[in-house]
């Protein structure tokens, strides 16, 4: 397995031969590349440091811990914890960076270094880069300091206390409201960090609770990527308990995805479409999503007199559009909600509390509240990419193909028919292409990823 540096950061399986996995060389070369940058930006950086549950996050954090000590960087351990509290922590205390260790929706054989900037939003492009660099030109190796001037360790256990005070603190957000709903929820914490957070935010919000895999010990009770296929245990713990809603989210509280009153799985592709209905009653603006996500935020967008803007796929692009135009709420459509008066990250926890607010403020339930949007179906296939297969010639072939229809090429192809679109694209997080299609029938949907498979498939370099 080819270890992947991409902008969701240096991710690969634990074990095997460095470079090729995600190995105790690698987990110092990197880190000791990116303490370099600070060091090139800082005087005396000082970052922060978190990982959610895996079973190798110790080890990594450990590493990681002791490698920046030796070159003088002080690191702020919050230890357990999730990506958008670090993001949180960074930007408030105004610190100089954080690595968060999680691979995020990946299995548990997976980790990841993700990489953040002193704004506690994900290094550039540039910057991941000029880390690439540094890793290659192992100088790196022979720069330690001292003992005198070896980085502190320190320790911080309340960053999640202030993530949700700063949430609660947000004035629009109809916290009474919610308190008065008194709303019952199934929560699936994927043995991991969700079952450290999510019970403080709906503590505050008086909510009643049922925690499912709520060890965080990292053995993933299921597939950790919170989709339809891996939450019939959630789905029918809502009937069981008679739940308002329920709610999965991933190992490190990045993505969001609801159960509705009746089992039903809500989508995670409208997850960020009923955040947004919330926050644009409120205060209308632009709104921003990537290429794979959903029409229905675009649709939701138009009704309210707004603009929908499309970035290419991942966090950090995300990211950078909201700040071009403006943004009043962003995110992407595998769950992930970016509230930028909060932080610019992907934040499970304030998701929950909008669409709360949403759910208050109307007085309805999650299932009433869908039928207020567009209907659209998607489905979501991938393909092992080949490596004997030019990528780029790949995409004019079929660029070429569907050349009467609309084409962007900004993140591998999107081809928009009157009633569908397409989109394939290489993952940033595994060596495959991902392939999402999203039609007014789940039938057809699953038809346009059978064609487009077919023409992957039918391509002869």
């Amino acid at each position: 397995m080819t270890l992947i540096s991409s902008v969701s950061g240096i991710r690969g399986t634990i074990g095997g031969l460095p470079s090729e996995n995600l190995t105790p060389p690698d987990i110092m070369a990197y880190t000791l590349a990116f303490g370099y940058l600070l060091r090139s930006k800082f005087q005396k950086p000082v970052i922060a440091l978190g990982r959610d549950s895996r079973m190798s996050g110790r080890m990594l954090s450990g590493m990681v811990e002791s490698t920046l000590s030796s070159i003088g960087i002080d690191v702020i351990n919050l230890g357990l914890t999730t990506t958008p509290t670090i993001e949180m922590f960074v930007a408030t205390n105004h610190l100089n960076g954080a690595m968060m260790l999680t691979a995020s929706h990946n299995p548990k054989e997976w980790n990841a270094l993700k990489l953040l900037n002193e704004k506690g939003e994900f290094i550039s492009a540039a910057e991941g880069l000029k880390i690439n660099e540094l890793v290659k030109d192992r100088c790196i190796f022979h720069q330690f300091v001292p003992v005198d001037n070896l980085g502190r360790i320190l320790e911080n256990d309340q960053a999640v206390n202030d993530h949700v005070r700063a949430i609660l603190s947000l004035p629009y957000l109809p916290v009474e409201r919610i308190r008065r709903r008194r709303f019952n929820v199934v929560v699936d914490c994927i043995n991991s960090t969700g079952s450290i957070a999510l019970p403080v935010l709906l503590d505050a919000l008086e909510c009643q609770y049922t925690l499912l895999n709520a060890l965080p010990n990292g053995d993933f009770a299921h597939n950790p990527e919170p989709l339809e296929i891996h939450l019939n245990d959630l789905m029918e713990a809502c009937k069981v308990h008679h739940a308002d809603l329920g709610i999965a989210v991933d190992p490190d509280v990045d993505r969001l995805a609801f159960v509705d009153e009746n089992g039903e799985y809500f989508g995670e592709e409208y997850t960020l479409v009923a955040a947004a209905d919330f926050v644009l009653g409120i205060k209308p603006g632009p709104v921003v999503t990537n290429l794979s996500s959903s029409r229905a935020l675009g649709d939701l967008a138009r009704s309210k007199n707004q603009i929908c803007q499309y970035s290419a796929v991942g966090e950090v692009h995300v990211v950078e559009k909201m700040k071009q135009h403006n943004a009043v709420i962003g995110g992407e459509g595998n769950g992930g909600v970016i509230l930028p008066e909060l932080h610019y990250g992907r934040d499970a926890l304030v998701g929950i509390a909008l669409v709360l607010g949403n759910l208050a403020s109307k007085n309805i339930s999650l299932s009433e509240l869908k039928k207020n949007f567009s209907n659209y179906f998607m489905d979501k296939d991938k393909l092992t990419l080949n490596p004997e297969v030019n990528y780029d010639e790949l995409i004019q072939y079929l660029t070429n193909k569907y050349s009467d229809e609309k084409i962007n090429t900004e993140d591998g192809l999107k081809i928009d028919f009157e009633n569908s679109w397409a989109h394939l694209r290489k993952s940033n997080t595994e060596p495959i292409i991902r392939i999402y299609a999203e039609a007014n029938s789940a039938a057809n949907a699953k038809m346009l990823v059978k064609q487009i498979q077919i023409d992957i498939q039918n391509f002869k370099p």
